[in-house]
């Protein structure tokens, strides 16, 4: 390919970014969402750029449409998608909505009552294929992969010391106010689910989310969102979640009071998916995240995110982990443009 033919990141619009570093042929995939202002095809759906170097990137070919399935339940979103290799195949996670068919409104919960005219079905659905490049065939085209009752979003693989497959999801503050990470065991095809739902934390477990709030109570400025989940198990046993949220009553540089994206994360104190979840100080601020973790082939533990929320970019940040505690040792701006 003609190096016109290849991309930077500050060329490339990137929501909710995912990378797979393929070993065998050490190419980088970044997954998200299609546009059709730069891979052509039309329709919802997920598109991959590749790179040898997360320098330069190919133009991104179109890897699921939802107009290719047939009978699936929405054609809406193809937000979040994810790629994980299991069992000598690969799972494409997206996540899709069809506010033509409603939910049924939960009852009042301790903050308030849910937004009744947003509630729809929303999830991610669950796709596969025998290549990285695609084409991903939803497995069940009738229904999303969590709770088809629950408006949940941004479903990730998570696979525990056990060898079971977990969903994890975040549950949308639509229908809870105050909105909720949980997590429901997959059948080991990952085409179905087992048992009820388990519930991990909420949003304002974040004690920081509260730290300008007068009274610090949930339902005096809401929501509380949940929102990117990705689970990271150390070298040493330690499991981490990265997840996103929307700060409140920040002072900005001019005295007003706003907010914006945060990238954060959390540690459970006993290692499995159940917790107790302990959250820790947000990595990064400025509208910026939906991040996940990737070694890089030169050794580096490597963080990529967006950045702004709208008409966003990718943004590549070199990591530390201390036992436990995750550090941002220096933004790539050689790579990602900075900004």
């Amino acid at each position: 390919m003609a190096d016109t033919d290849l991309l930077r990141l500050p060329d490339m619009p990137l929501h909710d970014p995912f990378v797979v570093a393929d070993t065998g042929t050490r190419t980088y995939h970044l997954y998200t969402s299609n546009d059709p202002t730069v891979s052509g095809v039309s329709g919802t759906g997920t598109m991959v750029y590749r790179s040898h170097d997360l320098r330069e990137w190919t133009r991104p070919d179109v890897v699921f449409r939802t107009a290719d399935q047939e009978g699936l339940w929405a054609s809406d979103g193809g937000w979040a998608p994810e790629v994980h290799a299991w069992n000598g195949r690969y799972y494409l996670f997206t996540t899709l909505h069809n506010e033509d068919r409603p939910l049924a409104v939960p009852p009042a919960g301790p903050w308030g009552t849910p937004f009744q005219i947003r509630n729809h079905m929303r999830g991610t659905v669950t796709a596969v294929s025998d290549s990285l490049l695609g084409p991903f065939t939803v497995v069940d085209p009738t229904r999303p992969t969590p709770p088809e009752n629950l408006m949940t979003l941004d479903g990730t693989l998570h696979v525990d010391p056990a060898g079971q497959p977990w969903m994890v999801y975040a549950h949308e503050w639509l229908q809870t106010i105050d909105g909720t990470m949980e997590a429901v065991r997959l059948t080991p095809d990952l085409s179905g689910t087992v048992g009820d739902p388990v519930h991990l934390f909420k949003a304002s477990d974040a004690p920081w989310l509260g730290e300008q709030i007068p009274g610090g109570l949930p339902h005096q400025l809401p929501p509380y969102i949940t929102d990117g989940p990705q689970l990271h198990r150390t070298s040493d046993g330690h499991l981490l979640m990265l997840w996103s949220t929307y700060e409140k009553n920040v002072p900005g540089a001019d005295g007003t009071l706003g907010g914006g994206y945060v990238q954060t994360y959390a540690v459970s104190d006993s290692g499995d998916l159940t917790g107790p979840w302990r959250q820790r100080r947000p990595l990064v601020r400025d509208d910026s995240g939906h991040g996940m973790l990737f070694d890089a082939f030169d050794g580096r533990l490597m963080m990529i995110l967006h950045r702004p929320f709208d008409n966003a970019r990718g943004k590549l940040y070199e990591m530390r982990l201390d036992g436990d505690e995750l550090r941002v040792l220096r933004q790539c701006t050689d790579l990602d443009g900075g900004g």
